[in-house]
């Protein structure tokens, strides 16, 4: 009876008869004969996900020389340089064709994979989208184009792994309702890329597949959760990524890379086939949004998504179409403005951006108001963590109790893995030296209730009406703030959960923010960070100040939020920032 139950649990491990019964002989044996061959097929697992994803890239390099073989003339260094804009233009006039721009993109990703581990598999029914979009009369707006699109944005014949082994199996059913319009839009997903394990980190690793890099500085990492699609369009493998966002997924890892990126209100863009570890957090709201190398890339893309397909698909989504005008206005703006939320004081150089913002705002004719977050400890503490983990954690967890935990996962899984009691007693203690860290102990217990958790909903809802009747109190447009940069060494994200305060307030709030790249980390801001003791002076302060040191040339940005439902609002804020950076940048030179 037993060996039928383990070939039931375990059918791909080879069980040898008389090897097992002598072992079950004894309750302590059987318990170490299942944890080794657990271990076993979480290998076999491992291993047969990694030659897939081999294999997958070999099919997708043979496609490309045998391209390049019947097409020797075509510059692709020239394609790469285009932007989306410039792409979707000479595509729709036909002086590119969309074979010459898939392979040269699928060319460059496997260099840039080669070098930073970022691609998690290949889509060869690429190829056939290209066809279909051949035939199609209609040319969509991204017709031609090339898009990358995360590790559980559901594709169709695809895993959705979110860094799991228990979830090699699963493959999807159908495509997303997201990955649906893009093809109908003209688009040609090509690639998955790697994000790390649960999603619950701005790192990019998993036991699976690895670790992904960043382009820019191999030893830094390009953040998460959507940290292969930083790394891919950072590193010119991609013109227009596909990441999501529930506490900075797509915004962190768009400031470590130097990229545009945009977490629009949750549900502007579908989420139907978009799996998680967990669903059914409802104090914290994720988005699905772009990532591209300038704004006009995530307007062009905004505009292409928000169309009747994407409202028929899934009747849920506000049948809002791209307001043109809102984007294209050139009216002056009244913005709110902050250096600090006054929970985690960013490095000098967030800091120096913020302002040097702020003083080409003022010189464009906008007006700069000064803006604080109300109750910081308090959104970080009652709203977001504990809205994340409410259950204390356990359902989480119970997602790793069968799974190899990451390395760089380990110290953020071991302090979710401390027993309700002891954390409470921990936090009492620490609580005189460390307040800030006793707080975050405290949240990570959880609600425990359901009368709790619905007191928790509503203080939520709450808190959103305090921060709009300051908003509108000081009446702003849209408000400029820092994003948590620049890209912290491999490892560090794991350390420093609670260091994601700059982006999750807007999950909280769940206002549309994006991110935009305006200056980079000077040897003069690499000797201020030498004298930066945060606000509170404790270990997670030091901790913050070792993983960005080392960081001179790479980019720093700030962010640009709007009130709900106000994309374009915040789209057209981001490209005036962007506009008036590049000006800048372009003067001092």
């Amino acid at each position: 009876m037993i060996l039928d139950m383990l070939r039931q649990l375990l059918p791909e491990v080879e069980v040898d008869p008389r090897l097992l019964s002598a072992l079950l002989g004894s309750s302590a044996a059987a318990i170490l004969v299942l944890k080794w061959m657990r271990q076993r097929w979480m290998q076999k697992k491992i291993e047969e996900a990694r030659r897939r994803r081999d294999l997958g890239l070999g099919q997708m390099e043979k496609a490309v020389q045998q391209f390049k073989q019947q097409n020797p003339g075509i510059q692709t260094s020239h394609i790469l340089s285009l932007s989306l804009v410039q792409l979707t233009e000479k595509l729709k006039e036909g002086s590119l064709s969309p074979e010459s721009v898939l392979y040269a993109y699928m060319d460059k990703a496997l260099e840039v994979t080669r070098e930073v581990n970022c691609l998690r598999h290949f889509i060869p029914e690429c190829e056939e989208q290209l066809r279909a979009v051949r035939r199609r009369k209609e040319k969509g707006l991204l017709y031609g184009v090339p898009v990358s699109i995360k590790d559980h944005i559901g594709y169709k014949g695809h895993l959705s792994t979110c860094g799991f082994v228990q979830l090699l199996s699963k493959l999807g059913q159908e495509d997303s309702v997201m990955v649906k319009v893009l093809k109908r839009q003209g688009a040609i997903p090509f690639v998955l890329t790697n994000v790390p394990q649960s999603l619950f980190n701005y790192d990019c690793s998993n036991s699976i597949f690895g670790q992904t890099v960043n382009p820019l500085n191999h030893k830094k990492s390009p953040g998460g959760s959507s940290g292969g699609e930083g790394a891919l369009i950072a590193g010119g493998g991609s013109v227009l990524g596909f990441g999501t966002d529930i506490g900075g997924s797509i915004r962190l890892p768009s400031s470590f890379c130097g990229l545009c990126g945009l977490k629009p209100t949750g549900n502007r863009l579908s989420l139907s086939g978009i799996s998680g570890p967990i669903d059914g957090i409802l104090s914290v709201t994720g988005a699905v949004g772009p990532m591209a190398r300038d704004v006009d890339s995530l307007a062009l893309c905004m505009r292409a998504l928000l169309c009747d397909d994407m409202f028929c698909l899934d009747p849920t989504v506000p049948p809002l179409p791209f307001n043109e005008e809102v984007y294209s206005s050139s009216a002056p703006l009244q913005i709110g403005y902050y250096d600090t939320d006054g929970y985690f004081l960013l490095p000098p150089c967030m800091r120096r951006a913020v302002h040097e913002t702020k003083e080409i705002l003022q010189k464009a004719g906008h007006t700069l108001v000064p803006f604080a977050p109300p109750r910081p400890d308090y959104v970080m503490n009652e709203l977001f963590v504990k809205g994340l983990f409410a259950d204390g954690g356990s359902t989480l967890l119970g997602m790793f109790a069968g799974d190899p935990v990451d390395p760089g996962l380990k110290p953020q899984v071991n302090c979710y893995r401390i027993p309700t009691l002891v954390k409470k007693m921990l936090a009492l203690t620490v609580r005189p030296l460390f307040p800030r860290l006793a707080g975050y102990l405290t949240a990570l217990c959880g609600v425990r209730s359901e009368k709790l958790l619905w007191k928790q909903h509503a203080e939520v809802t709450a808190y959103r009406m305090e921060f709009i009747a300051t908003w509108r109190k000081l009446k702003l447009d849209v408000v400029l703030c820092p994003v948590l940069g620049p890209a912290f060494t491999v490892g560090y994200p794991g350390k420093l959960f609670a260091a994601v305060s700059s982006t999750m307030l807007y999950n909280v709030l769940n206002f549309p923010a994006g991110v935009v790249p305006v200056t980079t980390v000077t040897e003069a801001d690499e000797e201020d960070l030498k004298h930066y003791t945060g606000h509170y002076g404790d270990p997670w302060d030091r901790t913050l100040r070792q993983a960005v040191e080392g960081a001179v040339g790479l980019p720093v940005a700030v962010q640009c939020v709007a009130l709900p439902w106000q994309e374009e609002l915040c789209l057209r804020f981001m490209k005036e920032v962007e506009t008036l950076a590049r000006e800048r940048k372009r003067r001092k030179v």
